[in-house]
């Protein structure tokens, strides 16, 4: 009983670290460009990563994949990190964190509608209500739709990261639904590929950055506390949390985040934005739980 509460509080203190991630995004794009920022966070955490790995002498596990694995792991790399990861960093540059939060909600939604198609997976009943009740969520929190101008190239950029997300949680789903490679072995390949990409993408597109003492502390803490302690110690928890709990426990990032949103970014929030993000939070929880059941 006592190894599963430390568990739980484990897990909760790992959703707290990741949803304070927003924060130091939002903080940091001030003086980073989004996609060099994202890159610098996600190589520096595979490094360490790496380090990890290859002083347990897991190294032979690289030698025994396969080429069409090499493949799999190549895209959902792509489509992970530069993709997903690196929309993130950009939607945070153009949108406050509370609506991109709402925003990312959708991405659960968007597995179980892909997952039709790509696993034959057909959502079941509880699942439909789900989405039905997230999306009368969403319109509740953007009535009357008044996005301005300037956000609008925002909201692309998450459209299309939650499309990435989507379709890379189905793949790493399908790949560590096989069982040939540990997680940490998927993680630390994918994240070196797309962390690589983003960085040169950001370097191309936004130049090398002069970065001063404060955004590489940000980043640093990122990489080293908010991405490779917070993974393993998540994975630690999974050994002992039950897909449904870890579900709940990562569900309530979409509490903290317009929490820390307000509180330190100075973000406002209306009565019915708050209504609009519960209804969101509990539809979404409901597709993730019956998904995670079945």
């Amino acid at each position: 009983m006592k190894h599963h509460t430390k568990a739980v509080l484990q897990a909760l203190f790992v959703v707290f670290l990741w949803a304070t991630s927003w924060v130091f995004v939002k903080i940091g794009i001030k003086d980073i460009p989004p996609i060099t920022f994202a890159g610098l966070r996600y190589f520096i955490a595979f490094v360490c990563l790496l380090a990890v790995m290859l002083t347990k002498g897991t190294r032979n596990e690289f030698r025994n994949i396969s080429r069409r694995a090499w493949v799999q792991l190549l895209i959902l790399g792509i489509l992970f990190y530069a993709g997903t990861q690196g929309a993130i960093f950009v939607a945070l540059a153009y949108l406050p964190a509370v609506t991109v939060n709402l925003l990312w909600s959708f991405s659960s939604i968007a597995v179980a509608v892909l997952g039709i198609f790509w696993l034959s997976e057909n959502p079941s009943l509880i699942q439909w209500s789900g989405i039905l009740l997230a999306t009368i969520g969403a319109i509740i929190y953007f009535i009357p739709i008044s996005i301005p101008e300037q956000q609008m190239f925002g909201v692309l950029i998450a459209v299309i990261g939650i499309l990435a997300n989507a379709i890379s949680s189905i793949m790493g789903r399908d790949i560590n639904r096989s069982e040939k490679y540990r997680p940490l072995v998927v993680t630390v390949i994918t994240m070196g590929i797309g962390s690589t990409i983003l960085l040169l993408a950001g370097f191309i597109i936004e130049g090398i950055p002069i970065i001063n003492l404060r955004t590489w502390e940000i980043i640093l803490w990122l990489a080293l506390v908010n991405t490779a302690f917070a993974f393993t110690l998540w994975n630690h928890t999974l050994r002992t949390l039950t897909a449904m709990e870890s579900s709940i426990i990562n569900g309530t990032m979409m509490v903290w985040i317009p929490i820390f949103a307000i509180i330190f970014l100075g973000e406002t929030i209306t009565g019915k934005e708050v209504i609009g993000l519960v209804i969101v939070g509990i539809g979404t929880l409901i597709v993730q739980i019956r998904s995670r059941v079945q």
